[in-house]
């Protein structure tokens, strides 16, 4: 069992470069512009000293906006947004979040902003930094860091926009539908590690991983992803990719009857490691026509949902 002492959250100001709004983001949906605003200090100067018990205030079945803003300090604790909580939005000040995983979001209509969320077991073991599991989540400039099973992506319709995640193996994993959208992805594997393991389980699930305009770095040699499940769908399009990424690109994870059922994709890409002349036979050189439905944010309905940050409190 690991310490959970080992598990720090930090808040601090000024590390992210400031994000685009949800106006900026692209074609938000209105929703009620007034929001509850509860306050995080562990000074005691705010509502609550705990981010846990800011969260566990919120009411079963929740209706309203919610703004929890986080002042900068050092939180030891390991957060749940339950899923009968929704419409949550947990801010940090351009700032920071760092049990396996460290942050679990399990409630719809969720929006993380500013935050860094890290699990800092360290390599060699699943080390998992933050759970989605809930429908309509954003997150906004967050910074999302461990080393084996970072992100569990885990279910529903995800945008995670101007946001920094790292890790070494499988560190972008599960079956939502996402979409990342100008987001650095830095592999530290020391060599043959993996950046995607997406698991749709047949062709009828509308799900999958987008990279978009992203940047992908790394230390060393590492895939672009395999399959955690046979028909696991992942596009990088218009995104620069280092020499970091192997000339092959993916990998069938042992089993080549992924091979005739993962879909692998590639758009536009650029830089040393999006050199397509040694990819795997069976990933796939998108046209401009096969790449449309991947460059834009229909995949997770994105315009029926977004919502435009609340601008007065109560």
């Amino acid at each position: 069992m690991r310490n959970p002492g080992q598990f720090i959250l930090y808040f601090l100001l000024a590390l992210l470069p400031t994000c685009t709004s949800f106006s900026e983001a692209g074609n938000a949906s209105r929703a009620p512009s007034v929001a509850r605003l509860v306050r995080v200090d562990p000074s005691g100067e705010g509502d609550f000293t705990k981010i846990q018990d800011a969260i566990d205030a919120v009411q079963s079945n929740n209706l309203e906006l919610v703004f929890i803003r986080v002042e900068p300090g050092t939180y030891r604790e390991k957060i749940v947004v339950p899923a009968d909580k929704p419409f949550v939005t947990l801010s940090g000040r351009s700032g920071d979040i760092f049990g396996s995983p460290t942050v679990s979001v399990l409630a719809s209509d969720f929006v993380g902003r500013y935050l860094t969320i890290q699990n800092t077991h360290g390599p060699g073991a699943k080390a998992v930094a933050l759970r989605v599991s809930g429908d309509r989540a954003v997150f906004l400039a967050c910074r999302i860091t461990s080393h084996q099973d970072t992100l569990l992506d885990d279910a529903g319709r995800h945008y995670y926009s101007n946001c920094y995640i790292e890790g070494d193996v499988d560190f972008i994993f599960g079956d939502a539908a996402s979409l990342f959208e100008k987001c650095q992805v830095h592999s530290v594997s020391q060599g043959g590690g993996t950046i995607t393991a997406q698991r749709r389980a047949s062709p009828s699930e509308n799900t999958g991983f987008v990279f978009l305009g992203c940047t992908i770095t790394g230390l060393a040699d590492t895939f672009l992803g395999r399959p955690w499940g046979p028909y696991s769908r992942v596009v990088f399009a218009l995104s620069y990719m280092s020499s970091a990424v192997l000339p092959q690109g993916w990998d069938d994870w042992g089993d080549p009857s992924n091979q005739r059922t993962a879909y692998y994709g590639q758009y536009k890409c650029y830089g040393p490691g999006a050199n397509t002349s040694k990819r795997v036979p069976w990933s796939r050189f998108l046209t401009s026509e096969e790449a449309s439905p991947f460059l834009t944010a229909d995949m997770v309905d994105r315009k029926s949902w977004f919502r435009n940050a609340p601008s007065i409190f109560n």
